[in-house]
């Protein structure tokens, strides 16, 4: 089963071009390519936050996507995690009023995520009651990854995971990334330059350059 197809086209006024198309069946797929690529791009647009001006996207074999059938599902029923670079956390909410945010996406579904345990995997328990601008960036990273997995998602996304973190926490995170797919066996997809987290975490690589494929790695 293919966890993830995307095929898209769209042109933009400023005259870059996005045409690009992969699928992958592996649990963890890493995106990798140049700044400009449009790889940040690609990810919006399975979450629903964008729309190519033609394209088809599946996740987990539902269809989400199709321009030329008319579908475009909305980016709030696609149930896909998405943890951006700048992690866009409420500052005025604490750390547990972020993750209640995303346990409102969870409601009473059967199989949900289990706040609790997730509190116990991301070691957040002793921070629950801070505020975001009192985290360090480490600290915030692992919050935007368990708001994104309280809502229980089909699909995760994660834009430059390792982005402003100094060395020292590089690996951390990508221990605790690994701890949360293994746990959940949620399928993920990796927008990342940190060589050592898509060797460690990715079971394939997607090459893009200019806004198209340049080629995929196992």
């Amino acid at each position: 089963m293919n966890y993830l197809s995307f095929q898209a086209r769209h042109r933009y006024s400023a005259g870059f071009q996005l045409d690009f198309s992969f699928e992958t069946d592996q649990l963890v797929t890493a995106l990798c390519g140049p700044s400009g690529s449009g790889k940040t791009t690609v990810l919006e647009m399975i979450a629903g936050l964008k729309q190519p001006q033609f394209g088809r996207i599946e996740v987990t074999g539902k269809t989400v996507l199709d321009s030329q059938q008319g579908i475009a599902v909305p980016a709030e029923h696609r149930r896909i995690g998405f943890v951006f670079q700048d992690r866009r956390l409420f500052p005025h909410l604490t750390v547990l009023g972020n993750l209640r945010f995303g346990k409102r996406g969870n409601g009473n579904q059967e199989g949900g995520i289990s706040f609790n345990r997730l509190v116990e995997v991301l070691d957040l328990a002793h921070l629950l009651d801070r505020y975001p601008g009192n985290l360090s960036g480490g600290e915030q990273q692992r919050v935007a990854l368990g708001r994104a997995m309280l809502i229980h998602p089909d699909f995760l996304l994660l834009d430059e995971p390792m982005v402003a973190l100094d060395e020292s926490l590089k690996n951390r995170i990508s221990e605790y990334i690994a701890r949360v797919i293994k746990e959940w066996q949620i399928p993920t997809l990796i927008v990342s330059h940190a060589r050592d987290l898509v060797a460690q975490l990715a079971r394939r690589t997607i090459l893009m350059r200019q806004g198209q494929l340049e080629k995929r790695t196992e």
